[in-house]
């Protein structure tokens, strides 16, 4: 592709007047820095492997249909940016604050209904995409909500995988509960946490990724000499089928799948545009994002993955940070990650030597990340503060579709209570100004 010439801004970061630019999407512009985004993607497909396991297994899904989603994320992510680029360094992969949704999903739908769920999210989130509505969604659903439904999430990850820092193999079970075994086991974790901990704190403005190779290098050495309990990948098949709902869903389940997807899509297009801020913060080429495009490819992806049972996608801010600091300058980086993720899908038996104590140690940290949070929104003042925390523990407590729904309308009640008493309002009128002030802010955004 030759270079094109350019006289006015656009959201692709190449802004110079009347002198020829190369697109970044094209070939001649990824080729400049083909060694370093190769270098990168290699780096961040490694970090992305035990991240992408422990979400998987968080999610209730296969591992393997995990991966293979990340590597399909992947391609899709760097087809788009040819043609509508979003972001320049962000990864794609399954998302953390998903997790539970999913599984959610799965104990309430059955793994065999999934695959529909993830279809109609992505037709959802098509819709999003083509009329531009994540312009509105930050406003209507306020970004501390959706922190303190990420902080509930984080939450329940970090819970779910702390029972992996004192899992103990069979054969060293007894009757005693507390016996030399889970003492052993519970004090190589404690000490493989405080390492990643430490590293993390010590790597993360150079170097992210060190923490996650030491770990799990020490851990695939200690377990040559101690017996730990391992990480089991099924070898499950992927295969295309269509995504249909099995033919005994009922009305009424289906209109509880049609509001569960809803939900869904909602909470993982806010989480691209609140990333996609961030990953602009850190572009090495300082160029701009365009949210709207990073949904194309996020749609897409979601769409493509129903068709083998796959999860939802976004471009995650910690492998992105990952990727930036190992030195990605385009998306070429994130077609390397989906080399690396496609190898470990298809040859799954190497996975069989990550310990259990080492993946937990690795989304216990994320989960900690994710109530962490919850600091950002000390920004916003105490009542913001307040409802995330309240949105949080209902979401970890209640359960996460009926925690955002009481949350939100908790929210509803009381700005409806502040504008009818203070400003002696009706009701219409409230909802009036509402919407109106939903439009000007949404068009300030443009």
């Amino acid at each position: 592709m030759q270079p094109t010439t350019e006289n006015k801004s656009s959201n692709d970061g190449q802004i110079q007047d009347n002198k020829p630019v190369t697109l970044p999407g094209s070939a001649a512009f990824q080729s400049q820095y083909f060694f370093r985004d190769t270098a990168a993607g290699l780096i961040t497909g490694a970090m992305a492997i035990p991240l992408s396991i422990g979400i998987a297994i968080m999610s209730d899904y296969p591992i393997k249909v995990g991966l293979a989603t990340v590597a399909f994320a992947c391609l899709v992510g760097w087809i788009n940016s040819w043609f509508k680029p979003g972001n320049f360094i962000g990864a794609p992969g399954i998302a953390a604050g998903l997790a539970p949704v999913l599984a959610l999903g799965v104990a309430n739908f059955g793994i065999q209904n999934m695959a529909f769920c993830i279809f109609l999210t992505a037709f959802m989130q098509a819709i999003i995409w083509y009329f531009n509505w994540q312009r509105y969604l930050l406003i209507a659903v306020p970004v501390y909500l959706v922190e303190g439904l990420l902080a509930g999430v984080g939450l329940k990850i970090l819970l779910k995988f702390f029972e992996f820092t004192y899992e103990i193999p069979e054969e060293a079970v007894t009757e005693e509960f507390w016996n030399d075994a889970r003492y052993q086991m519970v004090a190589i974790s404690a000490v493989g946490f405080a390492g990643f901990v430490y590293l993390f704190s010590k790597f993360k403005d150079r170097q992210p990724a060190v923490p996650y190779f030491a770990l799990i290098v020490a851990g695939i050495v200690l377990a040559q000499f101690v017996t730990v309990p391992m990480i089991y990948v099924e070898d499950v098949e992927l295969y295309l089928r269509l995504p249909l709902p099995e033919p005994d869903v009922t009305v009424t389940i289906m209109i509880y799948m049609v509001l569960f997807c809803l939900m869904l899509a909602i909470i993982d297009v806010i989480e691209q545009v609140m990333s996609n801020a961030a990953i602009e913060k850190i572009d090495p080429l300082k160029r701009k994002t365009n949210s709207n495009n990073s949904l194309l490819a996020i749609w897409i992806a979601n769409m493509g993955s129903s068709f083998f049972g796959g999860m939802t996608n976004l471009d995650g801010l910690a492998k992105s940070t990952t990727n930036r600091l190992a030195g990605a300058y385009t998306k070429f980086s994130v077609l390397i990650i989906g080399f690396v993720v496609v190898f470990f899908t298809f040859n799954p038996a190497y996975l069989d030597y990550l310990p259990k104590f080492a993946l937990a140690a690795i989304m216990m940290f994320s989960g900690y990340k994710m109530i962490a949070g919850l600091a950002h929104v000390t920004h916003y003042g105490p009542y913001a503060l307040m409802l995330a925390v309240i949105c949080g523990g209902l979401v970890f407590q209640v359960g996460i579709f009926e925690g955002l729904l009481i949350a939100m309308g908790v929210h509803a009640i009381v700005h409806y209570m502040i504008y009818t008493k203070h400003d002696n309002m009706p009701g219409k009128a409230v909802v009036k100004r509402y919407f109106e002030n939903l439009k000007r802010d949404s068009t300030n955004l443009q």
